[in-house]
This record gives structure tokens, sequence and C-alpha cells, in this order.
């Protein structure tokens, strides 16, 4: 089941696509974090929807919010997607143990292995302030989080 908002969001350290730790919590106390589960890198719906993070990013990565886009892909294909794409923002991979923080979010898919479309967004004292899962094959409306990171 995904964190409800107005509770504490599961803290979580993954390797980012420079195989660099990134730890939630070391934002707190300093600026939000929007934490973007997608299914796999070089998917259609899932590029489409980080370049349009890409295309937008300071909407979505500046002083006072950092992006975290998470799946259950290996390092290396995160690093060869950010490199295809010009993604200028963490790619993190919950490889292993396989999909981990996804299943903390409630956002796992077990039959096929992968992490569904959830967003949430996490505030400075590490709360979830939005909550939004999205089906497979079902692409996310953006607006939506721009709205919700209006409200912080």
């Amino acid at each position: 089941m995904p964190p409800e908002v107005g509770t504490e969001a599961p803290d979580f350290t993954l390797k980012d696509q420079n195989n660099q730790e990134v730890t939630l919590s070391s934002f707190r106390g300093d600026r939000a974090a929007l934490v973007v589960f997608y299914p796999f890198a070089f998917s259609g719906i899932c590029t489409g929807e980080l370049c349009a993070i890409r295309d937008d990013l300071g909407t979505f990565q500046n002083d006072d919010v950092q992006i975290l886009a998470v799946s259950v892909d290996h390092v290396f294909a995160l690093k060869a997607w950010s490199q295809a794409e010009g993604y200028e923002f963490p790619l993190l991979a919950d490889f292993w143990p396989h999909g981990e923080v996804a299943q903390a979010y409630g956002v796992f898919n077990d039959k096929a292995g992968m992490a569904v479309r959830g967003t949430f967004l996490v505030d400075e004292a590490g709360i979830v302030r939005f909550a939004e899962v999205n089906a497979p094959g079902q692409a996310r409306d953006q607006d939506a989080w721009r709205k919700a990171l209006a409200a912080l």
C-alpha cells in the first residue's frame, strides 16, 4: 500500500546513473523531493514522461525541490539512457534487492517485476504531501505535480 498523504515517506538510499548513492532523507531541512517511479528505461511512455521533466527541469528541480526518478533498472542501463536522452537529474536504480524501494512505496508489480507509475512529493520534513499511482500503460498528468509543488 502506498504511503498516504500526511505520513512520513519511507527513506531509502539508491545508486544513481553515475553509481553515486542518493538518500532521500539527505534532503530533509533543505528542500522537498519529487519521487517519480517508472517501469523501465528506454520504454515509450517512460521516455516521454522523463523527457517532459528534462524539458521543464527548472519546475521539478530547483532550490526548493529535487527530482528523484526511480526504476528497477540496473545502474548501467540508467547511465546509457541518461546519456542518450540528456537527463541531468538522478535516475535511481532499485535493482537489488529487486524493487525493494518500490515495494516500500506500494508501487511494485511483483508479477511483472517492475515499478508502476507512482509519484510522491515529500516535503522538507519528510512528509508525503502528494501521492499518485497510475496503472501500467497510463501516462501521468504532470500538471498535477506542478499544482502540488505550488501548494508547498
